[in-house]
């Protein structure tokens, strides 16, 4: 069995709890408020601002050996560069002020993610990181598209506020290719561990983001 798919095998229980969450069983039946759209984008912009600086972080990392894959995360800074100001431009789309969302402080779910992914890469091994691209690339290949369209379809609201899921829906389809291959590089049987560990961690750490979002928490992000 290549790694890409141990990856996948070993961490199935995980990704099915994450897609389990009420929240995204709703959004998938066109059952959510915009309040509740928002405040799933305001946490998303407080994890995806994160994810140059934590790409830079990895790359810095890697030992020479690693050379091919510090090539790879130049590949996906390019790609990243910039998305957080995507969700801030969806959120003022839905009529929410995006000055407030990018002043604020995330959710302690969001920020307990951010914190393991930078003790992951600085203080573990940096190629734990690639954990969270499992999650965050192989979640958005399976539902951003349909919720997308979804969340557009029971609130009527403008094309230009889904540039961030209907982007990543597209992207990550090429994307997934280019990790798939990238892991299947991956020969040490100790690197390999370290990324489904972290895999695991950050699948249940974003399930608890989604299980943490309420309506409640755009209404200070009200316009």
């Amino acid at each position: 069995m290549n790694f890409y798919d141990r990856l996948q095998q070993e961490t199935k229980a995980e990704r099915e709890e994450l897609l389990s969450a009420p929240i995204i069983g709703r959004c998938l039946n066109g059952d959510i408020t915009t309040a509740e759209y928002v405040a799933f984008l305001s946490q998303a912009y407080h994890h995806v601002k994160h994810t140059t600086p934590l790409l830079m972080a990895t790359g810095a990392r890697l030992p020479e050996s690693k050379e091919w894959l510090r090539n790879a995360v130049a590949e996906y800074i390019e790609e990243e560069l910039g998305h957080q100001e995507w969700i801030l431009n969806d959120i003022e789309a839905c009529g929410f002020d995006k000055e407030k969302v990018r002043s604020s402080r995330p959710n302690s779910s969001t920020e307990l993610w951010v914190a393991y992914a930078y003790d992951t890469v600085q203080r573990v091994n940096p190629l734990g990181f690639f954990g969270s691209v499992q999650v965050l690339e192989g979640t958005s290949i399976k539902i951003a598209d349909l919720a997308a369209d979804k969340i557009q379809s029971a609130l009527h609201l403008p094309d230009t506020a889904f540039s961030y899921l209907r982007s990543h829906g597209a992207i990550d389809q090429e994307h997934i290719v280019f990790f798939e291959n990238l892991m299947n590089r991956i020969d040490d049987v100790d690197e390999q561990n370290q990324i489904i560990h972290s895999a695991r961690m950050f699948y249940q750490l974003y399930s608890n983001m989604y299980r943490q979002l309420s309506p409640e928490q755009a209404l200070p992000f009200a316009a």
